[in-house]
């Protein structure tokens, strides 16, 4: 008699037989919903400025970042996070154009608020990093260390000019202890306790931010080291986990993506909120050059890429594929 428990009787081929089948026994789907767009918005320009290093992606004007939002909304893309790059002669070393209302992130946010209102979850990048002329995500100290505390002061005003200015998210990146917490209170003191807070619980200091330094016009002098994570720590990330939930994070996200799966699925398996991942500018560059090389199948690496990090755990993909994605899963 045959063991249907094993070969011959037990063929998983059978599963895999056509593409409908395929489709009909698969574990992990995307969804346009799952997808975010980061997208960069520069100041003083009066038309898109290329990437170099990122090809397809641009520093909108606020002109054709409106427009970038539209077409995310029609592509069925959830939310838009966004990135402010000012003028270098608005640098300084407080980074005070990330905290005046008026400055290019603030603006932007009103601009695509205004352009979409609630048809997109609209997402905002809260760091001093684009805003600095030594290009830290914080205040230095008289030693040029990132001083924690005085920097959460900064973060605090940073989270209420963004909420005034119409944002639904705000994403704190900078990896300062105690970040979340200071946010959340700063925001519920000026009322805008519905502003939810995205929390970057595991941001790695990583090689493959390169590109994205590129995008933002980064003065950086040094490295982020001190407050980024270790790319060899695991157990650190669910500590970082447990301090952010506790101190209110509504979502919470791991970043870089790739790179770190074995981290989003031990994430995954503690959270009890929504789990993002960011698809970050190397790991975009990486794929666009090797296609543009012809090593590689462009679109089908894309895909995979992204069903890997949603098969690890995340309900929610930051990737600068997303609006184009998004159009390929709808079609």
């Amino acid at each position: 008699m045959t063991s249907y428990g094993s070969f011959p009787g037990a063929r998983p081929r059978r599963l895999r037989t056509t593409p409908v089948m395929r489709r009909m026994v698969a574990e992990t789907r995307l969804h346009p919903a799952d997808l975010i767009l980061p997208a960069f918005v520069r100041e003083g320009v009066s038309e898109p400025v290329p990437i170099g290093a990122m090809p397809g992606v641009v520093q909108h004007t606020r002109d054709t970042l409106r427009k970038a939002a539209v077409e995310a909304v029609e592509a069925g893309v959830s939310g838009i996070m966004l990135f402010g790059v000012p003028e270098d002669a608005k640098k300084d070393a407080l980074g005070t154009a990330g905290t005046d209302p008026d400055g290019i992130l603030q603006v932007a946010i009103r601009d695509v608020r205004a352009e979409v209102g609630d048809d997109l979850v609209i997402m905002s990048d809260l760091c001093l990093d684009e805003y600095t002329d030594h290009g830290h995500c914080g205040v230095l100290d008289q030693e040029g260390r990132v001083d924690n505390d005085a920097t959460l002061e900064r973060y605090a005003e940073m989270a209420q000019v963004q909420a005034d200015a119409g944002v639904h998210v705000v994403g704190p990146s900078g990896m300062m202890d105690g970040q979340v917490g200071v946010v959340r209170d700063a925001l519920d003191t000026i009322g805008k306790e519905d502003v939810a807070i995205l929390a970057y619980t595991a941001k790695y200091a990583s090689a493959f931010y390169g590109p994205f330094r590129e995008a933002v016009g980064s003065s950086l002098k040094g490295d982020r080291k001190t407050y980024q994570q270790d790319a060899a720590n695991l157990r650190e990330s669910l500590r970082e986990l447990a301090l952010d939930l506790e101190e209110g994070a509504d979502m919470v996200m791991v970043k870089p993506a790739g790179p770190y799966l074995d981290v989003l699925a031990k994430v995954a398996e503690r959270v009890d909120v929504p789990l993002a991942a960011y698809q970050i500018s190397g790991e975009y560059a990486m794929i666009e050059a090797a296609a543009e090389k012809g090593w590689i199948e462009r679109d089908k690496a894309i895909l995979e890429s992204l069903t890997g990090i949603k098969r690890a755990g995340a309900q929610m993909i930051l990737t600068y594929w997303a609006t184009e994605v998004a159009q390929r899963l709808r079609g």
